[in-house]
């Protein structure tokens, strides 16, 4: 049974394909109402993860998925209707308008005629689309297409959504908009996992991550945690100054524990390494009051999610 603040609960996930095994002992935690990123190579085993939670896989051996409560494996109706997925590449209706494509769908959950056109008017609006609902689908780019299948994801008001590259292949406009839209889910009470490789864009979404590479987790957890994790007894912090000041990188260099001053271009900005086993952050703050010299901004550096990325999977061709 998942905990209190956990509405998806993975535990020992195994899957293979024959002789290849995609996934090796995955075992992570979604909490509520939260927009969760789960990042990998290709290869990784992100799809088969997605399609074992939505119920289109059967979980091998000792696996164990939990979705609000309910077992996967036994209780898949009821999943089914907690969970709304969109896979990477899925095909539509294209012969459909845009309102005859909602109203099967929301006819297939069982809504009844009065409440399909209410909800689909809803989610039209949501989505922005509500001006095209008598356009044919074929007729709308990819970006329009992404929408559409967003408001039939969300036909039947599930609770986690389950995400699948959605926004491959868009253009960076119709990205940020999509973006918005799962920010505006959230704040509506919906849990969101999204897998993606756009990782800048999961920086600035996510509150949390999971990273998968070869079928293994590499870390999971909040994403400031892994913005700062393993930096070490070494800290880098940045300083930058209103003003240059000619003696300050000398005297930041002789501070006990300081391991290397970098200074910017435009004489005004600091790369300062601390070894805060032998130094202290504020030693350098006090320095730069003894000398006079105005701030602008000091901080510590974090690393950014590609650099996490890149550190925590291996290099080389996925299959």
């Amino acid at each position: 049974m998942a905990d209190s603040n956990s509405i998806l609960d993975l535990r020992h996930l195994y899957h293979s394909f024959k002789k290849h095994v995609a996934l090796h002992d995955v075992t992570f935690k979604v909490e509520r109402n939260s927009i969760h990123g789960f990042v990998g190579p290709n290869g990784a085993g992100k799809t088969t993860t997605l399609k074992l939670i939505s119920t289109l896989l059967k979980p091998q051996g000792i696996s164990k998925i939990s979705v609000f409560g309910f077992d996967v494996a036994k209780e898949y109706k009821d999943v089914r209707r907690k969970i709304g997925f969109m896979p990477d590449h899925f095909s539509m209706y294209k012969q459909m308008t845009i309102y005859e494509y909602l109203d099967f769908f929301a006819a297939a959950y069982g809504l009844s005629i009065k409440q399909r056109d209410t909800v689909i008017g809803d989610l039209l609006a949501l989505v922005d689309m509500d001006g095209r609902k008598d356009d044919l689908i074929k007729g709308l780019s990819r970006g329009m297409q992404q929408r559409v299948n967003l408001a039939r994801v969300l036909v039947h008001d599930p609770d986690l959504l389950l995400l699948d590259e959605p926004a491959s292949g868009l253009d960076p406009r119709a990205r940020i908009e999509l973006m918005d839209i799962l920010r505006e889910l959230r704040n509506m009470g919906k849990t969101i996992f999204i897998s993606s490789h756009i990782l800048s864009e999961l920086a600035d979404l996510c509150d949390c991550v999971t990273i998968l590479d070869v079928g293994r987790v590499k870390f999971t957890g909040k994403m400031q945690d892994l913005l700062t994790q393993d930096r070490g007894a070494v800290v880098s912090y940045k300083l930058v100054l209103r003003q240059p000041h000619a003696e300050l990188e000398e005297k930041l260099k002789a501070l006990p524990g300081v391991e290397d001053v970098k200074l910017d271009n435009d004489s005004r900005g600091f790369t300062i390494k601390i070894n805060e086993k032998s130094g202290k952050q504020h030693d350098i703050m006090s320095t730069v009051i003894e000398c006079n010299a105005e701030v602008v901004e000091f901080r510590e550096e974090t690393k950014h999610l590609n650099q996490a990325f890149m550190d925590l999977t291996k290099a080389g061709v996925r299959s």
